[in-house]
């Protein structure tokens, strides 16, 4: 039976909730929390995760993203120079002093953003890009608007207080995936504890105190004014599954990473990421008057799987394929589905597609190939 559907790469859907139905209230003391897996971007936890609330600093994990962005591209590499304006040296808070004109590398200015969170050189880098804060903060929320960010309102690169400058938790772990899923290397700079800049004559220590208190601690951003109270995106990363913690106007500095702490430790010990794979080979599908005699299915989402850890030791896998197909068939068309159970509930539905297309024989091409077989049966 031919179908037409057309699916994308990254279809699986899966059975865990926003919040999983019957999970005991966790003592996070924040107005909003959100925790989420990086490789499936699943919600495995979350309280107000769409209430729009002031950020602080942890805005700059999108000046980091789209700073990485551009290197990532090659428009931009960590040996260039970046020149302080005197913009950009009259931020105020947390910064590390730099004075106008001063040049220091674009892989300096990042460290000093994801290690002590230093406004000047958001703006330095900010301006270094865009040519001025104000056309980096369009580029700003025109990511936002790309990633799915409906509750982002961005007005500047540092998270100092301005009004409707506003996020929500949810969107904070968009934007952290995003930055941790396909910028890796920003690592190098996120796990610093204690560095030194200007030839060791500006120390650094990190802002996030998981960096060096929590087990596989991997970054990401802290934040806090007096509107915003403590705020924080918070990742690691154990036994291959990272998890972004992000906690919203939390009391205290001290409250805001106890807080992370409970949501990370219940997903490492609630969840766990798996490979699923088809039971056998997957066979080539007969095509009927086509111009190949078979398709061959390929899994048509990913095959990676979080599910809760008591369920990972049970699963099955059923597969079904369609037994023939008739001309044509489109590259991407579903023909057939893995099924992936445990105790009977289904965890994922991934389709399995037609690798290539294959087009229907033209009637002269019909006619050839029966006379071939006349001729060679004669």
């Amino acid at each position: 039976m031919k179908r037409l559907l057309t699916v994308l790469l990254s279809l699986v859907v899966l059975t865990i909730a926003a919040a999983p139905a019957g999970a005991a209230e966790l003592a996070v003391e924040s107005q909003a929390c959100l925790l989420m897996e990086k490789t499936t971007g699943e919600v495995l936890y979350a309280v107000n995760e769409h209430q729009q609330l002031e950020p602080a600093s942890v805005t700059k994990i999108m000046t980091i993203l789209l700073t990485m962005e551009a290197i990532d591209s090659g428009a931009l590499a960590y040996d260039d120079l970046v020149t302080a304006s005197a913009y950009a040296c009259s931020m105020g808070g947390s910064q590390i002093w730099l004075k106008e004109n001063e040049q220091l590398t674009v892989e300096d200015m990042l460290k000093a953003v994801c290690v002590v969170s230093a406004n000047d050189c958001s703006v330095a880098l900010a301006e270094h890009l865009a040519g001025s804060a104000d056309a980096f903060v369009a580029r700003m929320n025109q990511r936002a608007a790309e990633l799915g960010m409906n509750d982002t309102t961005f007005v500047n690169p540092t998270g100092l207080p301005a009004p409707g400058h506003v996020t929500s938790a949810y969107d904070i772990a968009l934007m952290s995936r995003e930055l941790i899923l396909n910028h890796p290397d920003i690592r190098r700079f996120t796990t610093i504890w204690m560095d030194t800049l200007r030839d060791g004559a500006s120390g650094l220590t990190n802002t996030n105190k998981l960096i060096r208190f929590y087990q596989g601690a991997t970054g990401l951003k802290t934040g806090s004014t007096d509107a915003a109270q403590y705020c924080l995106s918070a990742t690691a990363e154990r036994d291959g599954m990272e998890l972004i913690a992000v906690i919203l106007k939390s009391p205290t500095s001290t409250q805001r990473f106890e807080s992370a702490k409970v949501l990370l430790n219940y997903g490492f010990a609630a969840y766990s990421l798996t490979t699923v794979q088809p039971p056998q080979a997957l066979r080539p599908i007969p095509v009927t008057l086509g111009d190949a005699p078979a398709v061959q299915p390929v899994l048509g989402g990913s095959s990676t799987l979080l599910a809760p850890k008591e369920k990972i030791a049970g699963l099955e896998v059923h597969l079904e394929q369609e037994e023939g197909l008739a001309a044509p068939v489109e590259a991407g068309q579903q023909v057939g589905r893995m099924t992936v159970t445990s105790g009977g509930e289904v965890l994922a539905d991934i389709p399995l597609v037609a690798e290539q297309a294959v087009a229907r024989l033209t009637y002269w091409q019909i006619l050839r190939r029966c006379l071939q077989m006349a001729f060679l049966g004669g």
